[in-house]
């Protein structure tokens, strides 16, 4: 069957979108939709897991929980949220921590002010009238020993990351690599981290839906431009995003665990490129041409035919500097980790030494195109995608982010393979508790 490739990128699609920069530096992109009656208000804070301190760990993650912890003009911020019948949430990872709120148009001006007053900072756990703080690091220690400790599996990326990263703070995970460090925070630690990232130059506000963008401008200008510098070290300049690189890795990593896992399990993690490479398109066609789906390379040989794995998935963890390329999977009771590792090695020698057919790219370019269409379908999934191709500097690549996929060859991808050798990888397995432990 001929594979026709298709363009999702057409005018009924695109995402037009006007750009502005405030004063104080807060940059805002407003897009119009007028097929919803919808609104949603996005600010991405350029602060994430690997802007820490090391010794200072969890907390864009805190900070994230404490956001929802009420000021002064709004101490109850979800019963606010709830009174204009919105839908609000924020995430946290290792380059950035975003948060939206989805209304009816008719409330974005209270929409506004309800974001605009958090960047004020006006919390009332800042002068210490209240335990909000207290409470916060409570829930975030639950979250960790629930998600991370007491959850299958939910281990793995605190055992993984120190384990691929020696230099670069991508080695802890967005929960902290101590959750001591998130225990013991102090106000003034939440102070000194709240005016060094929660600022207006170091955040993106992106607004999607039906609004009128000359009001809706001039209620940004009222509400944030107003935003000054509150303290002494906001007045210093936005802190500069460079971090050690982390050294090319010339050797294999392993370790191996013990946990009350239902399976055995098998991670391989490689460095990439970062998000900024033309490699990181090529990173990206080649996980899919191994797992994404059951008609994929890993899925029929080492599931289907070789009865290896229950389920393997390839993937990039997509961070901004030098990533990892990720292949993971669930073994099927009584196979050898190594003998199911070599397997994957076999797959992946394979892709080195025999060029993918153009039906094979083809196939995988169209599904992607197809993913890239369905996330833009809601005004908020578009805000969202604003914010973030602004954070890295490419705003427009919100509309033309799938030609990258287009260009890729047979070469390309033998190229990028060949990186994906044994002795630059890094295996963790996880072995099932014996029954007599």
């Amino acid at each position: 069957m001929n594979v026709v490739p298709f363009k999702v990128n057409c005018e009924s699609i695109m995402i037009h979108y006007s750009k502005h920069i405030l004063n104080n530096g807060l940059r805002v992109l407003l897009h119009r939709d007028n097929t919803t009656p919808l609104v949603t208000v996005n600010l991405l804070y350029c602060v994430g897991a690997r802007d820490e301190s090391p010794d200072l760990t969890g907390f864009a993650h805190l900070f994230e929980h404490l956001m929802f912890g009420g000021t002064k003009q709004y101490p109850d911020y979800d019963r606010v949220v709830d009174s204009m019948g919105g839908d609000n949430n924020a995430f946290t990872n290792n380059d950035y921590t975003n948060y939206y709120l989805t209304v009816h148009a008719q409330y974005l001006e209270q929409a506004l002010a309800l974001e605009s007053d958090r960047l004020h900072g006006n919390w009332d756990i800042i002068d210490g009238h209240w335990n909000v703080l207290d409470v916060q690091k409570r829930v975030v220690t639950e979250e960790f020993n629930q998600r991370y400790m007491n959850r299958p599996y939910g281990n793995v990326w605190l055992l993984l990351r120190p384990l691929c990263y020696r230099v670069h703070p991508y080695r802890w995970c967005t929960i902290g690599a101590d959750i001591k460090h998130v225990q013991n925070a102090t106000l003034m630690d939440v102070q000194q981290f709240f005016n060094r990232f929660y600022r207006p130059d170091n955040a993106i506000l992106s607004i999607a839906g039906n609004f009128n963008p000359e009001q809706t401008l001039l209620w940004v200008e009222k509400l944030f431009g107003s935003i000054l510098p509150s303290s002494p070290s906001m007045l210093l300049p936005v802190p500069q995003r460079k971090y050690p690189s982390e050294p090319e890795q010339t050797a294999p990593r392993r370790k191996e665990v013990v946990c009350n896992v239902p399976n055995d399990a098998l991670y391989m993690a490689w460095h990439m490129c970062n998000r900024w490479s033309p490699l990181y398109y090529t990173y990206d066609m080649v996980s899919d041409i191994l797992s994404n789906g059951h008609s994929s390379r890993l899925y029929q040989r080492l599931v289907q035919q070789e009865h290896l794995f229950t389920e393997i998935n390839a993937y990039i963890t997509g961070d901004l500097d030098q990533g990892l390329f990720v292949v993971s999977g669930k073994l099927c009771g009584g196979i050898d980790p190594h003998l199911a590792e070599n397997a994957v090695n076999q797959e992946l020698l394979r892709l080195q030494q025999e060029p993918v057919s153009a039906h094979e790219i083809q196939k995988v370019a169209n599904k992607f195109e197809n993913n890239f269409l369905f996330s833009q379908y809601k005004a908020s999934d578009r805000a969202l995608s604003l914010s973030y191709f602004e954070m890295i500097e490419s705003p427009d690549l919100v509309n033309s982010e799938p030609d990258n996929y287009r260009t890729i060859t047979p070469e390309d991808i033998q190229r990028v393979s060949r990186s994906l050798s044994p002795d630059r990888c890094s295996t963790l397995i996880i072995r099932k508790q014996s029954s007599d432990n």
